[in-house]
């Protein structure tokens, strides 16, 4: 059965990254939200305890839980990490999306 998001190795490796810096984490939260001119944006937190309306996504030694009400505009999303000279964070390349805002900080499906 195929995940419901992929992990980049990039993306892994920040994860644990993050997740050293905050040991009382079990692994980091993907969502979604209502956000900016498009409709939607994703969310990254922590988790620091299982929830029922979580998805778990084992992949690459990290774990990311994904917002149950999230997984219809998330099935099929690569997670990675850029750090460049003018963007740093996670970047998601998602099948479901059918716009994005000119400033790409929000989408639609």
């Amino acid at each position: 059965m195929k995940s419901v998001i992929a992990i980049t190795d990039k993306a892994a490796d920040h994860i644990r990254e993050l997740l050293a810096k905050k040991e009382t984490a079990l692994g980091i939260k993907l969502g979604t939200e209502k956000h900016g001119c498009s409709g939607l944006g994703y969310t990254v937190d922590y988790v620091e305890e299982p929830q029922d309306d979580l998805e778990l996504v084992e992949d690459k030694g990290v774990k990311v839980y994904v917002d149950r009400k999230s997984l219809l505009f998330l099935l099929g999303t690569e997670m990675d990490w850029e750090d460049s000279m003018f963007s740093t964070g996670f970047k998601f390349s998602n099948p479901n999306e059918k716009g994005r805002c000119g400033c790409g900080e929000s989408f639609h499906v």
